[in-house]
C-alpha cells in the first residue's frame, strides 16, 4: 500500500463530499484511492469515527441487534485489521463490519460477501446522540448525521438500494477495462434499442432494464481498455446512467437522481464525446427545474449550450431550449428570448434522424419547451398556440409529455384565475395518465397548478378536489 496521508486530507474529501452530496461510497472509494489506506479504515474515515467511536458504535450495533456472542473487538484489533487486510477476521466479524458500515465484503476491502438475506432486511442502526455530541466539531458529515444521516444512511427499498448498489460499482469502475470491437457493436445496437423504448416505458420498468445493461457494461469495462474501446464504453455508461438518472428523477428518488446525474458526467468528461457531455448537463439539468433550485436548471443548460457553441446538433437546441424554458419561470424574459431564439436557430440547421428516441428533439419536444416559456412569461394565447400544436404531434403512446403540455394548459388558466376550469384540466390531466406513469414528477408539475393561484383561492372546493386527485394512489382509480 502507497504511503499513508494525513487525516486532514480525509477530513477534507468528506468536505468535499458534503458540498457536492456525494452518497458515503463515493467519498469511500475517494479516501481510499488518494490517501493510501484500506478500504475498511477509508470507511470509518468517511464517516469522521475515531477508532474509540467506530468501536463503539459496533458493539451499540451488536447489541441492538440482538448478536449473541459479539467478537471482543476493541481499537487495537479494529486497527490492526484496518492495516493488515491479510489479518482477516472471522467471517461472522465480517458479516458484522459490513453491517455496521452498510455495505458488503468487497466494500471493505474483504474477499467474499457474507451478508446474509435475513440481515440486509433487518433494520441498520443510528448513530446515538452522543455521538453527534461528540463529533459535533468535525464538519459537514457529523452535522449532516444529525439532521437524519441524509449522506451516511443507505437506502432501505429494493430500487434505491440496487440502484444505489450498481451506481457505486460503476463510478468504482470508472476509475480504474479485454472487449472486442463485436461486443461493441452488440453494446450500441443494444443502447440504440433501450433508448427508443424509455419513451413510452414507465420509469420503475424501464429502471431495472438499465440497471441490469449497466451492470454488464460495467463487468466489460472491469479492466482498463484499450483507448478507442475505453471511450465507446465511457459514452455508452453515461448515457445509460442519465437515463437511470431520469427515471428515479420521474419517481421522485431525487437524492439518487441527483448522484446518478453526477456519474454520468464523470463518464461523459472520461469519454472526452462533446456531444454526449452537453447531453449529459443539458439532461442533469431537468432535475432542478422541475424540484429547484431554478439558478442550477440554467446553469447546466449554459454550459451544455456553451459546449456546443461552433455546432448544430439536436442536443445543442435541446440546452438552449432548456435554458430559455428555466430563464422564463424566473421571470427573465430578455434571456428567455434570446436563447429561445438560439434554440430556433440550432434546430433549424441541424438534422434530424428518422429514428426517435429518448435522446433525439424532434419538433413536438421543442414545442413542449416553447409552452414553457410562453406559460411562464405570461402569453397564454401563444402558449396555448404551442400546446395544441404539440398535443397533435405526439403518438398515442409517448410518455408523460401530452399530461405536462395538459398541465401547461391549466397553469395558463390558473394565472387567469379560471380557477375551476384549470383545476378540472389538471386533475383530468393527471387521471388520463396510466398508472404505471403517473409518478411525483407529475404530480409535482400538477401541484404547480394550485402554486399558480392566488393564496387566496386555494381553499376553494376545485383546489381541494384536485389535491385530493393527487393525494390518490397510483392505480386506485
Amino acid at each position: 500500500m502507497s504511503e499513508q496521508h494525513r487525516p486532514s486530507c480525509a477530513k477534507r474529501w468528506r468536505e468535499h463530499a458534503t458540498a457536492e452530496q456525494w452518497a458515503v461510497e463515493r467519498t469511500v472509494d475517494a479516501i481510499h484511492g488518494c490517501c493510501g489506506v484500506s478500504r475498511l479504515r477509508a470507511h470509518r474515515l468517511a464517516r469522521g469515527w475515531t477508532l474509540g467511536t467506530a468501536v463503539a458504535e459496533f458493539h451499540r450495533m451488536c447489541s441492538e441487534s440482538g448478536v449473541t456472542s459479539p467478537p471482543k473487538a476493541d481499537e487495537d484489533q479494529l486497527a490492526l485489521w484496518e492495516k493488515r487486510p491479510d489479518r482477516r477476521p472471522r467471517a461472522a466479524t465480517v458479516d458484522l463490519l459490513c453491517r455496521l458500515y452498510r455495505t458488503d465484503s468487497q466494500g471493505i476491502g474483504l474477499v467474499g460477501d457474507y451478508r446474509r438475506s435475513s440481515e440486509l432486511e433487518a433494520p441498520t442502526p443510528r448513530p446515538s446522540s452522543g455521538y453527534v455530541r461528540e463529533n459535533s466539531a468535525r464538519g459537514p458529515f457529523a452535522a449532516a448525521r444529525s439532521e437524519g444521516d441524509t449522506i451516511t444512511d443507505l437506502p432501505a427499498d429494493p430500487i434505491e438500494r440496487m440502484a444505489g448498489s450498481v451506481r457505486r460499482s460503476v463510478d468504482g469502475t470508472l476509475a480504474s477495462t479485454s472487449v472486442s470491437t463485436g461486443q461493441l457493436d452488440l453494446l450500441d445496437e443494444r443502447l440504440l434499442w433501450l433508448r427508443t423504448q424509455y419513451i413510452s416505458t414507465p420509469p420503475e420498468a424501464m429502471l431495472g432494464v438499465l440497471l441490469a445493461d449497466l451492470e454488464e457494461v460495467r463487468t466489460l469495462a472491469a479492466e482498463r481498455q484499450p483507448a478507442a474501446a475505453q471511450v465507446r464504453l465511457s459514452e455508452t455508461i453515461a448515457l445509460l446512467a442519465t437515463l437511470v438518472a431520469d427515471c428515479l428523477m420521474k419517481l421522485g428518488r431525487l437524492r439518487q437522481s441527483r448522484a446518478w446525474y453526477a456519474t454520468a458526467r464523470t463518464a461523459a468528461d472520461d469519454s472526452g464525446n462533446i456531444e454526449i457531455r452537453a447531453r449529459v448537463r443539458a439532461q442533469a439539468a431537468m432535475l432542478p427545474y422541475y424540484y429547484g433550485p431554478l439558478e442550477s436548471a440554467i446553469s447546466l443548460a449554459r454550459e451544455a449550450r456553451l459546449l456546443l457553441r461552433h455546432r448544430f446538433s439536436a442536443t445543442g437546441a435541446f440546452a438552449a431550449a432548456a435554458e430559455a424554458r428555466a430563464l422564463a419561470r424566473q421571470g427573465d424574459a430578455s434571456g428567455a428570448e434570446e436563447a429561445l431564439h438560439n434554440a430556433r436557430s440550432v434546430f433549424e440547421k441541424c438534422e434530424h434522424g428518422p429514428v426517435e428516441d429518448a435522446f433525439a428533439f424532434p419538433e413536438r419536444r421543442l414545442l413542449l419547451y416553447l409552452s414553457g416559456v410562453h406559460t411562464f412569461l405570461g402569453r397564454s394565447r401563444q402558449a396555448r398556440e404551442v400546446q395544441q400544436r404539440a398535443l397533435s404531434l405526439y403518438p398515442s403512446h409517448s410518455g408523460i409529455d401530452p399530461a405536462l403540455l395538459r398541465l401547461e394548459q391549466a397553469i395558463c388558466l390558473a394565472r387567469e384565475r379560471n380557477l375551476t376550469e384549470a383545476c378540472r384540466l389538471a386533475g383530468a390531466a393527471y387521471l388520463q395518465a396510466s398508472p404505471a406513469h403517473r409518478t411525483t414528477i407529475l404530480g409535482a408539475r400538477a401541484r404547480h397548478v394550485i402554486e399558480a393561484l392566488p393564496p387566496s383561492a386555494r381553499s376553494a372546493r376545485a383546489v381541494r378536489e384536485l389535491g385530493e386527485i393527487l393525494a390518490l394512489p397510483p392505480g386506485t382509480v
